[in-house]
């Protein structure tokens, strides 16, 4: 006899329901929108405000990765002679603080004094150029500018606002501890770490880049880096050489203040392309305020050595280091000096060369596909 028992029914599978969606942006009601664009504007605001308060250490963060940089080839170079990467580095730092302690203790005083014998010898310079035979007709034949242009230079010689803004402008750019010790210290501690960790840091920050396009990011970032580094370190070697010659030069003819000029030669002359030009004009005058024969032996010789500096110093030092037209260089100077002085126009010829690198050879073969 069969069972009167049925099987049991399968349990309906139980319907979930859709999940809700949060609201799209453009769904949300007019008063959320407003709302949340508000926040975003005040938050930007706000970072704003807390970015430029803390300008002061933002650069002092920057100059110190800029010098960073721009030592590392002079690091590479002591690996090259025998010198292990630990013991290269130790070597730099060490060269480091010798010369902030001699900026300290030799340079500034030297400066100090320099600017004081400048502010009692020009006027006398000058009026004993007015005294000479020959500037009478001088200054008739330009039409009284030679004597507006000497009273002019002897009025600002005596205006100890003048030599602030030269301490504090263009020997400061490089010497922080004329202003503030403490934040000459703070760089200085900041580029000796930076130094030490440098390998590192690139390496932490190189595996923030996604694996597949990890190599390739890395290939051209250190070639704009060397690039960089090499520009920075060749400017430096070439100012460097620029300030002596100039000082040296100063001194055989007898110019006062020759050694606070040189100095002065040397941050000008880091102003790309045009440096030189500068330094020769400014060394002139002051030659001139001196002695005619004096003025013309400093523009003769200063003549020849930016003959040899274009074609034997800057070829043999700099290399193939910035690989960019003539008119990029100067607009980049240009652009980078007026936003941000003469620490704007180093970095963006660098950064033009590395944008000109990654549009030759990433963007234009792309475009060629296409």
């Amino acid at each position: 006899m069969r069972s009167s028992k049925q099987p049991p029914l399968a349990a309906a599978p139980a319907v979930q329901a859709p999940a809700a969606k949060a609201p799209a942006f453009r769904d949300r009601s007019p008063v959320q929108w407003g709302y949340l664009v508000s926040l975003g504007a005040i938050g930007a605001v706000a970072t704003g405000f807390a970015l430029y308060g803390l300008r002061s250490i933002l650069f002092m963060v920057f100059f110190a990765a800029f010098a960073t940089v721009g030592l590392d080839p002079l690091i590479r170079w002591f690996q090259r002679h025998s010198f292990s990467r630990p013991w290269a580095i130790v070597t730099v730092i060490l060269l480091i603080v010798g010369v902030m302690i001699a900026i300290v203790w030799v340079v500034v005083p030297l400066i100090v004094s320099q600017i004081t014998y400048l502010v009692q010898v020009i006027p006398k310079e000058i009026a004993v150029l007015k005294s000479e035979g020959w500037f009478d007709s001088a200054n008739q034949t330009s039409n009284g500018v030679l004597g507006d242009v000497t009273n002019w230079i002897a009025k600002e010689a005596e205006d100890p606002k003048v030599w602030a803004a030269v301490g504090s402008g263009v020997l400061g750019f490089g010497l922080s501890v004329i202003d503030a010790v403490t934040s000459g210290f703070f760089v200085l501690i900041l580029t000796i770490y930076f130094i030490a960790t440098y390998d590192a840091t690139k390496q932490a920050a190189y595996k923030l880049v996604a694996a597949s396009r990890r190599q390739t990011f890395i290939n051209y970032s250190e070639r704009i880096l060397q690039n960089f580094g090499r520009y920075l370190s060749g400017m430096v070697i070439l100012a460097f050489f620029n300030a002596v010659y100039s000082t040296l030069l100063l001194l055989v003819t007898g110019v006062p203040a020759a050694f606070l000029i040189g100095i002065a030669a040397f941050f000008i002359t880091l102003i790309p392309l045009i440096g030189t030009v500068l330094t020769t004009i400014a060394m002139t005058i002051l030659a001139l305020l001196h002695s005619p024969v004096s003025a013309v032996i400093v523009l003769i010789f200063m003549l020849i050595y930016m003959q040899v500096e274009a074609y034997i110093l800057t070829p043999k030092v700099m290399g193939k280091a910035v690989q960019i037209p003539g008119s990029v260089v100067l607009i980049s100077a240009l652009a980078g000096s007026t936003l941000f002085g003469l620490a704007g126009a180093l970095v963006a010829i660098p950064i033009s060369a590395g944008v000109i690198l990654i549009i030759r050879e990433l963007v234009m073969p792309r475009q060629e596909l296409r």
